[in-house]
């Protein structure tokens, strides 16, 4: 059981891109019929998540809803990179998720899928997946 680590190349300063086949690829390689998937972002300005994959206007909502809530500019920051902003909605993402693994294929709900999130972003970024086998 090893650590794929993925790249991943984002392209805008706020951005959600899915990874859900990327993940399901790799199950699939893995030969694993039961376990888990832990998907982990080793970075202090991105996260990840997991929401509706069906509906583009879903992972638009999600990043307005968090500039409004987290301003990229406020008077108060006293981080002085101009990404405050960035590592206060890493935060409330966060930078783990764990989704179970069932006859070889990730147990997601219909409409779910797994979102890299970029907060200070374009950037060149790493995603670690661990796949886990619970099979005799």
């Amino acid at each position: 059981m090893s650590i794929h680590r993925e790249s991943v190349k984002t392209h805008q300063r706020d951005q959600m891109l899915d990874v859900t086949s990327h993940v399901q690829l790799l199950v699939g390689k893995s030969g694993i019929e039961s376990g888990m998937a832990i998907i982990f972002v080793p970075h202090t300005t991105a996260a990840v998540t997991i929401n509706e994959n069906a509906d583009p206007d879903v992972k638009s909502d999600f990043l307005q809803k968090l500039s409004m809530l987290i301003p990229k500019h406020e008077a108060f920051y006293q981080h002085d990179e101009g990404n405050s902003d960035s590592h206060l909605k890493t935060s409330l993402v966060g930078s783990t998720v764990t989704v179970l693994i069932e006859s070889g294929r990730l147990v997601l709900g219909r409409w779910q899928g797994i979102y890299f999130c970029e907060f200070d972003g374009p950037r060149e970024r790493q995603m670690h997946v661990k796949l886990v086998s619970f099979d005799p």
